[in-house]
């Protein structure tokens, strides 16, 4: 991992539980409206809308949870390998089809848990790179990992360009920085070198095993 910024195991966990709160608040905020809404309302039309403003937040809040729990949590800890076709199921649900259009390459197939993992953080990273919308390719290339960011006025988020060339001190980093620091984490864990830049209009993440680590293997 560039840099020596090194968050201890307490602070680490404080912030990714609260990147994962602030991903399911909006969801679960909506299903407690709605729910208030059909206690006190008795309009039809009414009822029928909140009825669907929960079930359609329910949906939502079940697909963040199931991505947060691969991407951050021990989920598929009995074992070492997490299938990539699950994982792009999973988030494929977490995208959905609104603001970005998720094409998942990625081929059915087992993988190190620490490489999926990686590859989900470098998703949200390529989702962070398209504030606007836009199509996210998830590929992979034997070990290698890439995710392409293509959108009107994609780029690679200030904050997270500087975290990523180590210029980033542990006090700045947030619920929602912590994510890239993680995947930084992850990367080097897996002995795996991860960059984020712009290639041509896109931006492109990659993750290549690092040749000093393959040649020690």
């Amino acid at each position: 991992m560039t840099g020596k910024l090194e968050l201890s195991d307490l602070e680490l966990a404080a912030l990714l539980c609260s990147r994962v709160c602030h991903d399911v608040i909006s969801p679960v905020g909506a299903i407690a409206n709605g729910l208030e809404v059909l206690e006190d309302e008795d309009d039809e039309e009414m009822r029928r809308i909140a009825f669907d403003l929960v079930a359609k937040s329910a949906r939502q809040a079940s697909a963040k949870l199931q991505f947060c729990r691969l991407a951050f949590g021990a989920a598929g800890s009995v074992g070492s390998h997490i299938d990539l076709g699950e994982a792009g199921d999973v988030a494929k649900l977490f995208i959905g089809d609104e603001k970005v259009r998720l094409d998942w390459q990625a081929p059915r197939e087992t993988r190190e848990k620490s490489e999926v993992k990686l590859l989900l953080n470098m998703l949200l990273m390529g989702v962070s790179a398209v504030p606007r919308g836009g199509d996210v390719t998830v590929t992979t290339d034997g070990r290698a990992l890439a995710v392409r960011a293509a959108g009107t006025g994609a780029k690679v988020p200030e904050k997270s360009a500087l975290l990523l060339q180590g210029a980033i001190e542990a006090s700045d980093l947030d619920a929602r920085l912590v994510q890239v620091y993680y995947a930084m984490r992850l990367a080097s864990q897996a002995g795996f070198v991860m960059t984020m830049a712009l290639d041509g209009e896109d931006v492109l993440i990659t993750a290549l095993p690092d040749a000093q680590s393959m040649a020690v293997a």
